[in-house]
C-alpha cells in the first residue's frame, strides 16, 4: 500500500501501473538487503558502494532505454530547457547533461553512506561491549551499559532501513516519471 500510494504520487497516474510491480519489487530488495545487516555476525550489502551503484545504474539504464524508445531522439530534448536561446544553450546543456548523469551517482552514495554509518556504529559497539565482557572483573558489570545502548541504536536503525528503502524508491519513481513524461 505504501510502495502503490508512493509510484501514483510520484508517477503519472496512466503509467504509474506499469512501474508499479518493478518499484515493488526495488523496495522490497533493498529493505531486505538493509535488514541483512542487522543479523548478528553478516554485513550489509547495501554498505558496499558497488551493490548500490550497480543497483542504481542498472536502474537508471533501464529507465534511459524505455525512454529512448518511446521517444527516439526527441528524448534528449530534456538536455535543452525551452525558450533557451543558442549562445545559452551551449551553457545550459553541459550542465544539464552532467546533472543528468550524476543521478545514479548520487542514489548509489546517499544509501551506501547512510546503511554504512549506521550499521558500523551498530557493530562497534558490540565489539567493545564485547571486549568489556571478555576483559573481566569490573568490566564484566560494566559491559551492559553498551548492551543497553545497543536496544535503541537497533531500533533507529531498523527504521533507516526502511525509510532509506523508501527514499531510493522515491527517487528512482522521480527519476522514471522525468525520462518517461517528456513534454515536447
Amino acid at each position: 500500500m505504501l510502495v502503490l500510494s508512493l509510484v501514483k504520487e510520484n508517477i503519472k497516474e496512466e503509467k504509474a501501473s506499469r512501474f508499479f510491480p518493478f518499484v515493488l519489487i526495488l523496495f522490497l530488495f533493498v529493505f531486505l538487503l538493509n535488514l541483512l545487516g542487522l543479523v548478528p555476525y553478516s554485513f550489509t550489502l547495501t554498505s558496499h558502494i558497488i551493490v548500490t551503484l550497480t543497483l542504481s545504474l542498472s536502474t537508471f539504464i533501464g529507465i534511459n532505454i524505455i525512454s529512448i524508445k518511446k521517444y527516439g531522439f526527441s528524448f534528449f530534448s530534456i538536455f535543452m530547457p525551452s525558450g533557451t536561446t543558442t549562445v545559452l544553450a551551449l551553457l545550459l546543456v553541459p550542465i544539464e547533461i552532467i546533472s543528468y548523469l550524476v543521478k545514479p551517482i548520487s542514489l548509489a552514495i546517499r544509501l551506501f553512506a547512510n546503511m554504512m554509518a549506521g550499521h558500523t556504529l551498530l557493530k562497534v559497539i558490540a565489539g567493545f561491549a564485547n571486549s568489556l565482557m571478555f576483559s573481566g572483573g569490573f568490566c564484566l558489570i560494566i559491559h551492559y551499559v553498551p548492551l543497553l545502548i545497543l536496544i535503541p541504536l537497533f531500533a533507529l536503525e531498523l527504521g533507516v532501513a526502511l525509510i532509506q528503502s523508501f527514499v531510493f524508491c522515491i527517487l528512482v519513481c522521480i527519476y522514471i516519471n522525468d525520462s518517461v513524461n517528456i513534454s515536447h
